[in-house]
């Protein structure tokens, strides 16, 4: 039985309408004068791409098994043939369905992620750390871009809090936020620390905030006498260039109690530029969050408490392993994964969101 439905094939059809279109207008040298427009229409492009070559691939597939099928009646050895292409017209068919599934609009997007110790005191902090390299490697396995833009450091080495930016290359319909929206929450750690003199194991916990970096075309108005300004000396692992002005840069939003801090760029402008681009990313991101808890009182939010009870993930040092408590992923591949190889974990996140959505 075919897995396309009718809905799914008028869906099809008007996405192929608009791959043509976006092709056409993606050739006019004209929308390339407007750097945001053509970023926007490109990445709507390469996001319908995938599906436009499945179509294509089905379509093929379907004249060929007609074909085999008029054919095998005459010759028998053509049946064989029918039955690969009827099996291989299957599995296009659930993979179509699955690509017509309704993506979330901001996987092509960047992210700006943050990392928070919580409970486990120099320890925390180093896992923090920890947390920080391992998104850093697996970026750069990735070919993106990171920037650290601002971060407190700890007495150990660590970092009682970090933020760091990171983007994608921007040439495909999976960008980074369709690949690290699942990192927000509490990653529990489970080791001997450093600073434990008996060979103890203790268990300590730190945050992970994850969220789309918005385009300047999608700027959320922030009213100036809703933020106070402070700043500050650079200093530590947090910035690239450490001076002896004050260039860093944290704002807070009144209203929400948000905060931001910026100390990577070389001038407190930069630094100031950079934090309002964050916050406004930080509170499209809780408008978003609120709208879909409004709209399903079954959605799941990102743990935003630091409390090892809340966690999403374990890392055992004993026995090198990495656990996923949301889908019950189990590994023996920590030391790999805290190299940043994590996409293992990743599929099998994307994997149950897919599913989920296919049920819904």
């Amino acid at each position: 039985m075919s897995t396309f439905t009718e809905s799914g094939s008028a869906g099809l059809s008007a996405l192929l309408v608009e791959y043509a279109d976006l092709e056409k207008r993606l050739a006019d040298p004209a929308i390339h004068a407007d750097a945001a427009t053509a970023k926007s229409l490109g990445r709507r492009y390469a996001q319908i791409g995938p599906i436009v070559r499945c179509s294509q691939e089905l379509t093929t597939a379907r004249e060929d098994l007609e074909a085999a099928r008029e054919m095998a009646a005459e010759d028998a050895g053509m049946a064989a043939e029918a039955e690969e292409l009827a099996t291989q017209v299957d599995v296009l068919e659930r993979r179509l369905s699955e690509l017509l599934v309704p993506r979330d609009p901001r996987d092509a997007d960047d992210v700006v992620l943050e990392v928070k110790a919580g409970a486990g005191g120099e320890e925390s902090a180093l896992f923090a750390g920890d947390l920080l390299r391992m998104y850093q490697r697996y970026a750069e396995r990735r070919g993106w871009k990171t920037e650290v833009l601002g971060g407190t450091d700890s007495d150990l080495g660590g970092f009682k809090d970090v933020t760091l930016s990171v983007r994608g290359r921007q040439d495909g319909p999976d960008g980074v936020w369709s690949r690290l929206k699942f990192e927000g929450g509490v990653h529990r750690v489970q080791r001997v620390p450093v600073t434990e003199s008996q060979g103890r194991i203790h268990t300590s916990a730190a945050g992970v905030l994850v969220y789309p970096e918005l385009d300047a075309t999608e700027a959320v108005q922030i009213d100036e006498k809703d933020l106070r300004i402070d700043v500050f000396r650079s200093s530590g692992n947090g910035g690239q260039s450490v001076n002896t002005t004050d260039s860093a840069v944290r704002i807070t939003h009144l209203p929400t109690g948000v905060v931001v801090a910026c100390q990577n760029e070389r001038s407190q402008i930069q630094n100031r530029a950079r934090a309002m681009e964050v916050l406004r990313s930080r509170l499209q991101a809780l408008a978003d969050e609120e709208a879909a808890a409004k709209a399903s009182a079954d959605r799941k939010s990102q743990v935003r408490t630091v409390d090892r009870s809340e966690r999403i993930r374990t890392y055992n040092y004993p026995e090198n392993r990495i656990s996923d408590h949301r889908v019950n992923y189990k590994a023996h591949n920590l030391d790999a994964v805290l190299d940043g190889d994590i996409d293992d974990l990743v599929d099998a996140l994307a994997a149950a969101d897919r599913a989920e959505s296919l049920d819904s």
